[in-house]
């Protein structure tokens, strides 16, 4: 793990990335010109802050120059930007095209390229990716001992079974091959990764090469001035895991597939297939992987190439979920798992916080909390709603938001797939950041146009919850079902910029249902990712620390 200043100019100019080396007395491209050229770095950081002697520095992202005053005293040994810093410090720097590019590689570099030593698998999708990562994570650990790493926008986990918490769905490139890194002194021999669109778009994960690379879905999201510009913006960043992979998973029934096989067919990639069958709603497309539902709701049967599976239920209800699994199995199996390994069977027993958990009060109230958060997902929700209890003509109560600053098309989007579903809307608080939180919800009121349906804005989200309850126990004759979405697992709402603690949604709904609060993954964790690239991760971080815009 030993990077020099003539090591790092070598590996840039190597990568067509360096600029020229700056100091206060010399213009140079040969690292000789710069005395202690090869003397090791002792860290590398984009965090003005943790500057100590050795450190090499690189500034990215909105990085300011003064962020440098005082980083001489502090021993700053070199640092790399896109200008010259020189009339800040007395460092060298090496002057690259990209920052960001470059502190990939130089992470890379710094830990001792650790993605050398795993079998890596990188994950992308609409919607989908954290359980499918959590899926895969429990087959391959049932099939190595234990030897399988997590990078997920709810946890990570580098010895096989300790999560920890996570602050975005594809942390940057540096603190990820510090991750892979204890991975692999730890042991592991596989490492799972949730990749979001901003991931490619702002180089977290540039230079990476996914051994097995899947492609789950795509659909509209993530569309704002700080995100997205277009759709095709997004999908263009998405499908940049095509080429940075040797191995494709890819979900047949995904809009644009065609594409995803074309740019897999122009670099020799091979593709494995993975897909939900279901009479019911006439899905049945051909793959390499299938999952078929069952007359049993909660029991599907696997067939991975061509090798049928023993029926498994799912902790997790619902056919998306299923679909993940069958995704996970496909992956597993790109990966080297034998179709008729029992751990093929591992997601059975998977909760993934904040997805699908379901309580059902002592007077019949069934609630769900759901991490749901832009069209698609909101619309996959009330079909497995439906699937399960639409012959029941159920109330379904609808309490929701959408964060502040971003995905704005998501406020539009939630109450779209909701429209002549839901009976009552009610608009709360969900990480409104630096927006007026009731604004944000009166908008997404204004997309109400079923006059069936009541709409009304509570901001403090505990209210919200609460009023849903009642709001069910005002229709004893209805089987009422109350969806609480947008936040999952998360204990905590961004406002102003500051993390506010929250109990967490199941913690509130379960209390106000009259169950333990306390009662089975009814806590949370602090968290920032989504299992779409939601509320957390789609900023970027300054070079003085992280920023969670």
């Amino acid at each position: 793990m030993s990077l020099s200043l003539r090591s790092a100019a070598e590996l840039l100019h190597g990568a067509g990335l360096l600029r020229e080396i700056i100091t206060p007395s010399t213009w140079t491209m040969d690292p000789d010109d710069v005395p202690g050229c090869d003397d090791p770095l002792t860290s590398l950081t984009y965090d003005s802050r943790s500057i100590t002697p050795g450190t090499m520095m690189c500034c990215k992202g909105r990085f300011r120059p003064e962020f440098l005053d005082g980083a001489d005293a502090r021993g700053l040994a070199a640092y790399v930007a896109e200008t010259d810093l020189s009339a800040r410090t007395a460092a060298p720097g090496l002057i690259v095209d990209d920052s960001r590019k470059a502190l990939s590689l130089l992470a890379s570099e710094f830990h001792g390229r650790p993605q050398d030593e795993l079998t890596l698998i990188g994950i992308t999708g609409t919607k989908g990716k954290t359980t499918t990562a959590w899926f895969t994570q429990a087959i391959l650990n049932a099939a190595s001992g234990g030897r399988c790493g997590l990078i997920s926008s709810l946890a990570n986990c580098v010895d096989g079974h300790t999560m920890t918490e996570s602050t975005l769905t594809t942390p940057e490139s540096l603190d990820a091959m510090r991750l892979m890194r204890r991975a692999v002194d730890n042991g592991m021999r596989y490492m799972v990764m949730e990749v979001s669109s901003q991931a490619y778009k702002v180089e977290r994960v540039f230079g990476l090469t996914f051994d097995v690379g899947a492609f789950l879905n795509i659909s509209p999201d993530h569309i704002s001035p700080i995100e997205h510009p277009t759709f095709e913006d997004y999908l263009f960043c998405k499908r940049q895991i095509v080429r940075n992979c040797r191995r494709l998973v890819l979900g047949m029934d995904s809009d644009h597939a065609g594409l995803l096989l074309q740019d897999a067919a122009e670099r020799g990639i091979h593709v494995d297939t993975f897909a939900l069958h279901d009479p019911a709603s006439g899905l049945d497309s051909p793959a390499d992987t299938t999952i078929a539902t069952t007359s049993d709701l909660d029991r599907y049967i696997p067939v991975v190439n061509g090798v049928t599976l023993p029926a498994i239920s799912l902790t997790m209800p619902g056919e998306a979920n299923a679909l993940d699994a069958a995704a996970a199995m496909s992956i597993a199996a790109a990966a080297g798992v034998t179709p008729n390994d029992p751990a093929m069977s591992a997601p059975s027993g998977i909760q993934v916080p904040g997805h699908m958990e379901r309580d059902v009060s002592a007077d019949g109230i069934i609630g769900y909390v759901d991490f749901a958060h832009n069209h698609i997902s909101t619309s996959t929700l009330l079909d497995e709603v439906d699937r399960r209890f639409g012959d029941r003509n159920p109330r379904i109560i609808l309490v929701t938001g959408s964060a502040g600053g971003k995905a704005l098309d998501r406020r539009e989007g939630i109450v779209t797939a909701a429209l002549g579903r839901v009976e009552s809307f009610i608009f709360t608080l969900d990480d409104p950041n630096f927006e007026d939180p009731q604004a944000i919800a009166r908008q997404m009121l204004d997309h109400v146009t079923d006059p069936a349906a009541s709409a009304r804005i509570v901001i403090p989200r505990e209210a919200a919850i609460e009023a849903a309850v009642a709001d069910a126990r005002n229709h004893p004759d209805r089987l009422s079902i109350i969806l609480v979405i947008g936040k999952g697992h998360e204990t905590c709402n961004i406002i102003n910029g500051a993390r506010v603690p929250y109990d967490g949604d199941r913690v509130v709904l379960r209390r106000a249902l009259g169950l333990d609060a306390d009662g089975p993954n009814a806590g949370g964790v602090d968290g920032g990712g989504d299992d779409g690239e939601g509320n957390a991760d789609e900023g970027d971080d300054d070079a003085r620390g992280s920023t969670r815009s």
